[in-house]
C-alpha cells in the first residue's frame, strides 16, 4: 500500500513539472534589460516619427544603442548603427550668441537670432569664425561682426530650450523653434543617409539630408574643417 502512494505521488510529481514546463512554454519570453521600453521612450518615436511623416519625411530610422555607446570608439559606434562610415555620425549642438545686441534675446529673427543650433560630424571640427562671418553677410552688414560671438550654449539653457538633455539634442520636435544651422559636408555625404540624437540619449535617428532640408529650411554653411 504504501509503495503505491508513493508511486501514485511520484507520477502526480512528473505530471506537475510537465503541466508548469506547458505553461511557461506558451507565455511570451521576458524582456531583457536592454529591450526594455518604457512609455516615455515609446512616445518619443511616436512623436518625432508622426512630425517626421506629417512633414513629408518618408525616409527614417530610429535606433536604440547602449547606455555606454558614448565611450566607444567611432568605429563602433558606426557597426552599431550599420552607418555608411564614420563621417555619417553626427551632432546637433545649442550655441548661444554671447555678444548678441540687448533687443536680441530669442529666436524671432532666423537671420539674427540669439540661439542657433549646428549640426555638424562627429569627425569634424566646428569652426564657429565661419558661422560669425556667415552671419554677418546674412544681415548685409548691417550689425557689427563683434555682435556675433557663437559659443556653446549651457546644458541647462540647451535642455530648456530644446526639451532634450545632454547627448540627446537633436533638431526635430524642439520645444522652441531655433533656426538651425546645417553643416555642408553634411548634404555632400554618400550615400545621403546621416545619423544624429534622437530626443534620448540611448535613441539614435537616421534620415536623408534632402529630406531633413525640404522639412526644416536650414541655413547650409561650411562651418567645419576635417
Amino acid at each position: 500500500m504504501g509503495e503505491a502512494l508513493a508511486e501514485l505521488e511520484r507520477v502526480q510529481t512528473q505530471l506537475l513539472q510537465r503541466i508548469s514546463k506547458l505553461e511557461h512554454s506558451l507565455l511570451p519570453p521576458l524582456p531583457s534589460q536592454n529591450d526594455t521600453v518604457d512609455d516615455a521612450e515609446t512616445d518619443t518615436v511616436a512623436r518625432l516619427s508622426s512630425i517626421l511623416r506629417i512633414n513629408g519625411v518618408p525616409d527614417f530610422s530610429f535606433k536604440r544603442v547602449p547606455s555606454d555607446y558614448y565611450d566607444w570608439p567611432l568605429e563602433a559606434r558606426r557597426d552599431a548603427l550599420s552607418a555608411a562610415s564614420i563621417h555619417h555620425l553626427c551632432k546637433s549642438i545649442v550655441l548661444v550668441n554671447t555678444q548678441a545686441p540687448a533687443n536680441v534675446v530669442d529666436c524671432s529673427n532666423r537671420n539674427n537670432s540669439k540661439y542657433y543650433v549646428v549640426v555638424v560630424q562627429y569627425t569634424a571640427r566646428f569652426n564657429a569664425e565661419a558661422v560669425k562671418n556667415f552671419l554677418y553677410s546674412l544681415n548685409n552688414g548691417a550689425i557689427a561682426k563683434k555682435k556675433f560671438n557663437l559659443r556653446l550654449a549651457p546644458e541647462e539653457t540647451s535642455m530648456e530650450l530644446t526639451g532634450y538633455g545632454h547627448n540627446a539634442v537633436t533638431c526635430i520636435g524642439m520645444k522652441t523653434d531655433i533656426p538651425v544651422i546645417l553643416d555642408e559636408a553634411i548634404v555632400k555625404l554618400t550615400p545621403d543617409f546621416f545619423w544624429l540624437g534622437g530626443g534620448e540619449v540611448d535613441l539614435k535617428l537616421g534620415i536623408r539630408p534632402s529630406q531633413l532640408i525640404k522639412f526644416i529650411n536650414p541655413f547650409i554653411v561650411n562651418c567645419s574643417s576635417n
